[in-house]
């Protein structure tokens, strides 16, 4: 067990504390919610440029705070502005339109010479395969497998970062929530919902995408159906 150096700040118990715990220790280091998770997308989508709505967007923070962050990440030239042409999503008329717009974006200053050492920290205190991640989908029907691979478990080359298998899957609430932790870890998540028996038939053929999951590194979260002793 060890404790910061930080002033203020105590940090103990490693990958054990809870999610809000760690929340809580990366505001009292970085100062404020917002900008953690600014630090999170940029970090983990490093050659990516975004508009300022995006990352209001994806962070789900008010377009003044946003600005506001920014400009202490560029005074610190973590984050460097950058002219861009870039195809986004427009709802309009409840219809999805493709639209490609010109201005200024944001993106990561990938020389920052402290890059590595500020994703690791936020790669172990944001993103952990543990029983928390496993609850959030208590509520979306009767979950019978849950195993995270990917981004949870840092392997950034996996197929796929999660896999929910149950009976009467509300997919409209597995997307929200998946949706939620995006916001919360600053990178997309690729997921997959399976019915049981849609799952068990895929693992009798061998399916790809399953032995993709169950082949390589992964966290088993939950398993009802005997999966790991098979």
């Amino acid at each position: 067990m060890t404790e910061s150096t930080l002033p203020g700040v105590s940090l103990s118990g490693g990958r054990d504390l809870c999610y809000n715990e760690n929340m809580e220790i990366l505001t009292a280091i970085f100062g404020s919610p917002a900008r953690v998770k600014l630090l999170r997308l940029f970090l983990f989508n490093e050659s990516t440029a975004f508009f300022v709505k995006e990352i209001a967007d994806r962070t789900k923070c008010g377009t003044a705070l946003v600005k506001k962050e920014l400009h202490i990440l560029i005074k610190v030239d973590l984050i460097r502005k950058k002219h861009i042409i870039k195809e986004v999503e427009i709802i309009k008329r409840k219809k999805v339109i493709i639209k490609k717009i010109t201005g200024v974006g944001y993106v990561l200053n990938e020389k920052f010479p402290y890059r590595d050492p500020l994703k690791n920290l936020l790669t172990v205190a944001s993103i952990q395969a543990d029983e928390s991640l496993a609850k959030k989908f208590s509520g979306v029907g009767k979950v019978k497998l849950v195993i995270a691979a990917g981004v949870f478990i840092q392997n950034w080359d996996s197929r796929v970062d999660l896999l929910i298998v149950g009976e009467e899957l509300n997919l409209h609430k597995i997307e929200s929530i998946i949706r939620n932790i995006e916001s919360d870890i600053g990178k997309e998540i690729s997921y997959s919902a399976f019915e049981t028996q849609d799952f068990e038939y895929r693992m009798g053929i061998h399916d790809r995408l399953v032995r993709d999951i169950l082949d390589y590194p992964h966290v088993t979260l939950l398993d009802r159906l005997g999966i790991e002793v098979r």
